[in-house]
């Protein structure tokens, strides 16, 4: 065991009791990993001192710790944290957000709303808007096949002809990719992850945007990496503030989305794709391209990957959104050299990963009914897009950007209006919303919200919108009283 001694905070204020904060305050650390396994706590007198309370308070609460194997006793020697860590929890790292603008609650209501639920803040389309019946045909057609789709692993790249189809698709936005520069995945996300394995070690920094993503605050969290953020414009990042990070920064990744970008539906534009490509260069960064939106699109916009050739860039998607959430099928586009690390790494973390996802995405996208569900779905996406846009506005609701594409509005809210307060109210009447903060490392969104246009068809969600800002107005209006 490593002998190690560390230095403590004081406890947080208003405890319930003085044990009890000693306990959490050591409790907190050993789950950030402040506290690592080995690692001395400070004597019973030192404690005492550093905390402001009695030994015996400092006694009790290390005896508390020990029964509970947070921490071992040595006789002689004093107080160590056990090998055997706390398991790591999330909600300890980074800022306690209130539970409205948490990126957990947003998915954890959306997920658990169900198919009848409303949640026009979630990030996917109405079951009804999926090829169901193409999906259908695809499992039966698997089931009569002689092959063992149904039981046996896939190989660790994963199918071939999936990896073929993927590598033209890219193609036609203008990536030239082999398929064995492609690795299946079972999501977009589970892509990411794949990269932060690979490429990050704890404390390292990684950039997004502001706004960006939520669940990518999450799972960079999940990684031990250090956030930093530059506001994002209508053609991309703030490239001023962009280089001055990427300078005094130096971060080892910068993940984004380049089609159409999530949540503000802007779209990259090529000036900033070039410069952002040379400072990647220049600071050697490397950027992890999100493009898991990119068959809402009417026409391509720039790809980083296309301008760098699968160099810094890295590339991902999947087929959630558009196919089915269900089908959990993704993939990974990355330099050569690269390809056989991720795949050893897949094998120890999922093994040879799920075939039957990745037979039944290949059968529904060789049969050209999923071109043709595009087609109608682009349209719908669109007419729906210009409808709630302007319901929107007779709220109050004003678009920051009007998406060429995609199924998502980034919207400014009335003066005055917390998004938080309205989240609140809808919630209660059981509607689902993204307030702007879920989105922004700097909680700088306080008004803004972003809404699924997909999921605004519903008539019962403007009136009840409606009295959601009405209720934030009056909330507003007693704080500004109050004060």
């Amino acid at each position: 065991m490593v002998q190690r001694s560390v230095q403590m905070d004081q406890p947080v204020e208003n405890p319930a009791t003085r044990v009890a904060a000693v306990m959490s305050a050591i409790r907190n650390r050993i789950a950030n990993r402040t506290l690592t396994p080995g690692a001395r706590l400070p004597s019973v007198r030192q404690a005492a001192t550093l905390f402001k309370v009695s030994t015996s308070t400092v006694v009790t609460a290390y005896e508390r710790l020990v029964a509970e194997g947070a921490v071992l006793s040595r006789p002689g020697s004093g107080f160590y944290v056990a090998n055997q860590a706390a398991p790591f929890t999330l909600s300890e790292v980074g800022p306690r957000l209130d539970r409205a603008v948490d990126p957990f609650w947003v998915s954890r209501q959306s997920l658990e709303a169900g198919d009848s639920g409303l949640k026009p803040g979630c990030g996917w389309l109405p079951p009804s808007w999926l090829p169901e019946d193409a999906i259908r045909r695809a499992i039966r057609q698997l089931t009569r096949s002689e092959a063992p789709v149904l039981v046996a692993y896939a190989s660790p790249l994963g199918l071939p002809q999936l990896r073929q189809l993927i590598a033209r698709r890219m193609a036609d936005r203008g990536i030239e990719v082999s398929p064995e520069q492609i690795m299946l995945t079972e999501s977009g996300i589970q892509a990411i992850d794949f990269l932060c394995r690979f490429l990050l070690e704890p404390g390292d920094t990684v950039l997004v945007d502001d706004p960006c993503y939520f669940n990518f605050h999450a799972l960079l969290r999940a990684h031990r990496a250090n956030i930093v953020s530059v506001p994002y414009t209508p053609t991309g990042p703030d490239m001023e503030r962009f280089a001055t990070v990427v300078a005094e920064q130096r971060p080892r990744l910068y993940i984004t989305n380049c089609g159409i970008h999530n949540p503000t539906g802007a779209v990259l534009s090529p000036v900033a794709a070039h410069r952002i490509l040379k400072l990647a260069e220049q600071h050697d960064m490397i950027i992890i391209e999100d493009d898991i939106f990119a068959d809402f699109e009417h026409v391509p916009a720039p790809r980083l990957a296309a301008f760098d050739g699968l160099d810094r860039v890295v590339h991902i998607g999947s087929f959630s959104k558009t196919l089915s959430a269900s089908v959990r099928c993704g993939f990974i586009a990355a330099r050569p050299d690269w390809l056989d690390g991720l795949t050893d790494l897949k094998i120890a973390t999922s093994f040879g990963g799920g075939r039957l996802a990745t037979e039944l995405v290949w059968t529904v996208l060789s049969d050209g009914s999923y071109r043709k569900h595009l087609d109608s779905l682009k349209v719908r996406l669109s007419q729906a897009m210009i409808t709630v846009a302007g319901q929107l506005r007779s709220l109050g609701i004003v678009p920051w950007f009007e998406p060429q594409a995609g199924i998502f509005l980034w919207c400014q809210l009335p003066d005055g209006i917390d998004a938080a307060d309205v989240a609140r109210f809808a919630l209660d009447r059981g509607i689902v919303l993204a307030p702007g903060n879920a989105f922004s490392l700097s909680q700088s969104a306080t008004q803004m919200m972003r809404f699924n246009v997909s999921q605004m068809q519903d008539q019962t969600i403007l009136p009840v919108l409606k009295q959601a800002l009405d209720h934030a107005r009056q909330l507003n209006r007693a704080s500004s009283q109050a004060k």
